[in-house]
């Protein structure tokens, strides 16, 4: 009784810290106006960009981060590997390319893209080495 006690709690505060990272940017946009909550764009290099594993490292898997995203945001990672083994459907490719010449012309790697409901930019930043609270605060900076 007590070990399945211990594994519901581990699952539900699991499940309460997980966050989805959405592939589908018709599907973002949809829940986003469904639960109206802005959209978090964010363009990586998954497996060769430095500041993107930081950044994936450091915020997004941060509680407080975890925390905010829940109560206010759709997440979306348009990712760019370049290692065969982490290589995206040709859907995925085909709609991140689309995203990165609408959202993303310069090509900067991370790309952190703060959108209203319907793909309207609010404001972008990248990577910055802050703790993950001021993080939180400066997208909610671009929110207000």
């Amino acid at each position: 009784m007590k070990k399945t006690m211990v594994l519901m709690l581990l699952f539900f505060v699991t499940i309460g810290y997980s966050q989805e990272w959405k592939t589908n940017f018709e599907v973002t946009k949809t829940e986003a106006n469904n639960q109206n909550k802005n959209i978090l764009l964010v363009f990586s290099g998954s497996d060769w960009c430095g500041p993107c594993i930081k950044l994936d490292r450091d915020i997004w898997k941060s509680a407080e981060f975890m925390e905010y995203a829940k109560n206010n945001l759709i997440l979306e990672r348009a990712d760019f590997p370049k290692k065969k083994q982490n290589q995206l459907s040709p859907e995925i490719k085909k709609q991140n390319q689309s995203l990165a010449e609408k959202y993303n012309k310069d090509g900067m790697f991370p790309l952190v893209v703060v959108l209203d409901k319907n793909g309207k930019v609010l404001a972008k930043t990248g990577y910055k080495k802050v703790s993950p609270t001021e993080y939180v605060d400066l997208l909610n900076s671009f929110i207000k």
